[in-house]
């Protein structure tokens, strides 16, 4: 009888670690980016637009600026979910299924390495 494994080897998670550490870097650096736009937008002001393009420029400004803020906020939450998957790499919890247990397979965990449903759990959950 074939016994199941309950976690992945510390060769395995030390992979997934260097993904991870790949994908947070890039996700800092492109939250600093938006976080950069979004203190600029006020500064793109020009004093000598006429008063009604100045209106139209300022509600796209406004627009802009809130996308910006939308998408910053999304980028924080996906950064505090791959700092969370280190700590469950650290804690030899990393790739397990928070419902059933299992392992999460490789491959989505490449995909979505801050995952802690598997794809079947995930669906159920949304039943």
């Amino acid at each position: 009888m074939a016994e199941t494994r309950k976690r992945y080897s510390d060769a395995e998670l030390e992979e997934f670690r260097a993904l991870i550490d790949e994908k947070l870097a890039v996700a800092r650096k492109d939250y600093r980016t938006m976080m950069d736009q979004i203190s600029n937008v006020d500064d793109a002001d020009a004093d000598d637009t006429p008063s009604t393009y100045k209106a139209l420029e300022e509600g796209s400004s406004s627009q802009t600026k809130e996308e910006l803020v939308q998408m910053a906020s999304r980028q924080q939450k996906y950064i505090r979910g791959l700092e969370a998957a280190l700590v469950r790499i650290a804690n030899k919890t990393y790739g397990i299924d928070r419902i059933t247990g299992e392992l999460i397979p490789k491959e989505r965990l490449r995909i979505v390495p801050h995952a802690t449903l598997s794809v079947a759990s995930k669906m159920n959950r949304n039943k």
